[in-house]
């Protein structure tokens, strides 16, 4: 029996944008990819503001939301791979957001 691997060279992100709906990621072969917002859930609960703070990481292997402690792969957004946070994380996340804005 042969098995063949195949090498699969993963894009890097250059630019990111959203909207109230979607996640838009440019990559550097030319593609882009979106995906809904409901896939991130911090990023849906984000203001516009929150989501147009972000950086490449990796030299663009990911993108990171320092406001929102948020890190997305562009293997994970190629691959359909939404958030693997908990519910019980992103409840006490959203509790302390609230506690934050408050006071």
């Amino acid at each position: 029996m042969t098995i063949f691997r195949i090498e699969i060279e993963i894009p890097n992100a250059v630019d990111a944008k959203s909207t109230d709906e979607a996640l838009m990621v440019e990559l550097n072969d030319g593609r882009m990819i979106t995906v809904p917002l409901a896939w991130y859930p911090r990023l849906l609960h984000a203001t516009p503001q929150e989501r147009s703070n972000w950086r490449l990481i990796g030299i663009g292997q990911g993108i990171h939301w320092n406001d929102l402690d948020e890190d997305i792969s562009v293997e994970n957004l190629l691959t359909g791979r939404r958030s693997g946070e908990s519910q019980s994380s992103l409840k006490r996340w959203l509790e302390a957001r609230r506690k934050k804005q408050q006071g």
